[in-house]
């Protein structure tokens, strides 16, 4: 990989980037399926991608719970350190859970190379995404609250405060000292964040009392592709994780019908806490839409998964109730996956015929199954929603004419 960008002929100065070499490692304990452990590492790959670095291996043990010091056993991490000793490209440690303060000491010591958990990596990628101040602030605000109870002395040369004349006193550890200043910093991210949310909640309010629809989904189901197609505007899209993280909100006609089309920030599982807290005030369209519209990528093997991942974040905002539509995304990829050659169109079409009705005696909502990319079943999905939108509006005004 070049250490310089070049536009044309001409380089552009910068930080130099180099590209990282990573390991994986994960624990499979007794309450998890060993195949189950595997797909988060392969998601978590896939979000070592998104962040710039490149998987070398992929290490996993079986352990009743990870250990409380070196989160795998002692044989395997002496397996791991001989791993990173003999590739010495590598400088980076991914850990598919969080990792205590005194487990990241340990193992940084120990490996000889970055240690970061997955909370960490995903709060990362955030931090790279962030393009509006509410989402920079917000990112922030994730990163300090995840950071203060995993503080742990990293000026091990003073125990205490400089002391001699006019530092007496009674003394105050460096640690609490790191502490004291994340707190305040926490603080003044608050209300900064504050304010930007009332500026926000202005924003909302002068939209008037158009229905607002939502696009709402695991993270690279292809929610900003569809948005593309609904609302005929060219919003950010990318085959990697998080690739939308601020949310966009469209004017959408269709037939003199006006309406709000949302796209937001995707879904994950073991998304940090925290984040869900910060992301809370960008996830207001989600909380304060008439209309969900949930996307999910039925060409991936674990997208009963995510649907229950989206469903629990949605009880989290406290949205779980809103007219949902359920959209099956990425069918052409699904017959690409599943199909057998030898399959005739009839066949196929009763094939998906019989999986529509399976989801909707599953998750008891409508559904349409599509192809974003492939502009497929898209008129079925419009008149659907078009349906909802115009329902919404009826409940809404029910003595108004309406102009559609």
């Amino acid at each position: 990989m070049s250490d310089a960008w070049k536009v044309g002929k001409q380089e552009t100065k910068g930080i130099l980037k180099t590209q990282e070499y990573c390991i994986l490692v994960g624990v499979i304990t007794k309450d998890e399926q060993e195949a189950q452990v595997m797909e988060y590492l392969d998601e978590l790959e896939f979000l070592a991608t998104t962040a710039g670095a490149i998987t070398k291996k992929i290490f996993t043990q079986k352990m009743p719970h990870p250990n409380v010091k070196t989160f795998v056993g002692s044989g395997k991490l002496e397996e791991i350190r001989e791993y990173i000793e003999r590739n010495e490209e590598i400088t980076l440690a991914i850990f598919d859970d969080d990792l205590t303060g005194k487990q990241n000491g340990f193992l940084e010591e120990y490996l000889k190379v970055k240690i970061v958990d997955r909370s960490t990596l995903i709060l990362d990628i955030f931090a790279e995404r962030a393009q509006t101040a509410q989402a920079k602030t917000q990112v922030e605000l994730a990163q300090m609250q995840y950071i203060l109870p995993r503080l742990r002395g990293l000026w091990t040369h003073l125990e205490r405060q400089r002391g001699g004349i006019g530092m007496r006193g009674p003394g105050e550890q460096e640690i609490e000292t790191d502490r004291r200043i994340i707190r305040d910093k926490i603080s003044i991210l608050k209300k900064r964040l504050e304010k930007i949310d009332q500026q926000a909640q202005t924003q909302r309010k002068n939209r008037g009392e158009l229905i607002r629809v939502a696009l709402v989904g695991y993270t690279n189901v292809g929610k900003s592709t569809l948005m593309n197609l609904l609302s005929k505007s060219e919003v950010f899209a990318e085959n990697k994780l998080f690739a939308t993280l601020d949310t966009t909100v469209r004017k959408v006609v269709w037939d003199n019908m006006p309406f709000l089309l949302s796209d937001t920030v995707g879904f994950i599982r073991k998304l940090p806490h925290h984040l869900v807290e910060s992301f809370k005030s960008t996830l207001d369209e989600v909380r304060e839409s008439d209309i969900l519209v949930h996307v999910v990528d039925i060409a991936h093997a674990q997208h009963e998964d995510h649907i229950e991942t989206v469903q629990h974040t949605l009880n989290e905002l406290g949205a779980s109730d809103r007219t949902t539509l359920m959209v099956f995304n990425k069918v052409d990829l699904y017959r690409e996956k599943y199909f057998d050659d030898y399959l005739d169109q009839n066949t196929k079409a009763e094939i998906m015929e019989e999986i529509k009705e399976k989801f909707s005696n599953l998750y008891n909502f409508p559904n349409v199954l599509i192809s974003a990319t492939e502009k497929e079943n898209i008129e079925d999905l419009r008149q659907i929603l078009a349906e909802m939108i115009i329902n919404e509006y009826n409940i809404r005004y029910p003595y108004q004419a309406k102009s559609w």
